[in-house]
């Protein structure tokens, strides 16, 4: 494993614990990290069943922070590392804030759009692209998905 691999690893995980969070609230377990100059600037989780908001996902709660944090809205030379391919919404903001660099655990072959599904993340009409790396901690992002539709699925039975 080289040093970048491993450092993607270590921000992974900690969007992974965001995960968890999401988890153990009854919310999809997505958790988000922005990092910017080797330090995180924003963590998330997704909170649209708490907060009954449609765009609360853990992608655009973390820009929402990163902006506040930078005191811009442009987030250039950011990295985001989230547990979920993004769905077009978040993959939208992603690029009008021109995060440099989107790293992934597990692909979404329902809605992602960084390529799954669409691909928004370098559409050539887009002013931004945003580089995609996939499959950081993909089983660990995948089995908590899994978990947690199982149980949804236990419960309603």
């Amino acid at each position: 494993m080289s040093a970048g691999d491993r450092i993607d690893s270590d921000y992974m995980r900690i969007a992974l614990r965001q995960a968890q969070a999401a988890f153990d609230e009854g919310e999809v377990p997505v958790g988000a990290v922005i990092v910017h100059s080797n330090r995180v600037i924003a963590k998330a989780h997704n909170q649209k069943e708490c907060l009954r908001d449609p765009t609360a996902h853990a992608e655009m709660i973390a820009i929402t922070q990163a902006a506040a944090e930078l005191g811009n809205w442009c987030l250039a030379g950011c990295v985001m590392y989230v547990t979920l391919e993004p769905c077009p919404m978040c993959t939208g903001a992603l690029v009008l804030a021109r995060v440099s660099r989107l790293v992934i655990g597990a692909r979404d072959p329902k809605t992602g759009a960084c390529g799954s599904v669409m691909d928004l993340s370098a559409h050539p009409r887009l002013n931004h692209g945003v580089d995609v790396s996939f499959g950081v901690m993909a089983d660990e992002s995948s089995d908590l998905l899994k978990r947690f539709f199982l149980r949804k699925r236990m419960e309603n039975n």
